[in-house]
Formats: C-alpha cells, structure tokens, sequence
C-alpha cells in the first residue's frame, strides 16, 4: 500500500514540460503577428459594413472589400492562420495538424499567387512570394517536433 501511495505522488515530482518551449523563437512571435492581424481581419468586416472600401490583401491578393470573393478568401486565410497562431501558442494537442495544414495552404496560395495570378490579370508581372521562404521552414520545423508535442501531457 505504501508503494502505491508513493506511485500516485511521483507525478508531483515530474518536472513540468510546456509545449511552448518546443517552437523557436520566429515561430513565437509569428504566432503573436497573426493573431493580432486576424483581429484586424474580423475588424475590417465589422468595419466593411459601415465603411464601403477596406482594402485587404495576403500572399499576392487583394481587394478592396472584404465582401467580395476575394476579400472573403483572404479572411478565410487569415482566420485560418489566427486559429494556427492560436492554437501553438496556447499548446492544444491539434496545433500541429493545424500549423501543417497552414502552411501547405501558404505555400499553395503562394504559388497559385505566382504562376496563375499573372495571367489572369491586366498587369501580368510575375511575382516572387517571399512568404514561401518562410512557409517552407515552418511546415519542416513543425514537422520535426510533431513527436513530441504529441506525446507531452498537456499542463
């Protein structure tokens, strides 16, 4: 019984591991950059109802409303990157899954922002995304501490 005892109280002992402490620091204060832009986002619709032309724009698309198809594309993005941020940032078992998925989604936006974007509209230049040389980190270091986010108790 005394060893039983002692078992249940060696969890106490356990030196606490946040999730946090996995992402490195760029990924940290991107995390903060898009949640308070999502904010943003969800102000330049409430804003797009009294004010007729709020310009958005992200990964190369623009708009100058945020109730046209591509104003609600660029806010669908953005909330996605928002929930992505928010969920590393306050360690939920999913925000792995989620950041990979936001970044694949980048990355294809990025692209399609580069090689399709140029021919469908007057201008026709094309673009280097600088976005994808962040992307691409982002999904690889994720990927790398996948393991263990997923196998930390969360606190």
């Amino acid at each position: 019984m005394n060893q039983e005892l002692e078992s249940h109280f060696d969890e106490f002992d356990k030196e606490l591991i946040i999730r946090r402490q996995l992402l490195p620091w760029w990924i940290k204060t991107f995390c903060w950059i898009f949640m308070i832009l999502t904010v943003c986002a969800i102000c330049a619709v409430i804003a797009n109802i009294f004010v007729p032309n709020i310009n958005v724009s992200l990964y190369g698309f623009s708009s100058d409303t945020a109730f046209s198809g591509t104003g609600i594309f660029i806010i669908a993005v953005m909330l996605l990157k928002g929930f992505a941020a928010y969920s590393l940032w306050f360690e939920k078992p999913n925000a792995i899954s989620i950041g990979k998925m936001d970044a694949v989604c980048g990355v294809v936006i990025c692209i399609i922002s580069m090689f399709v974007l140029p021919f469908t509209t007057e201008n026709g230049h094309f673009s280097l995304r600088i976005e994808i040389l962040l992307l691409i980190p982002y999904y690889m270091r994720l990927n790398k501490i996948e393991y263990e986010w997923d196998n930390l108790e969360s606190l």
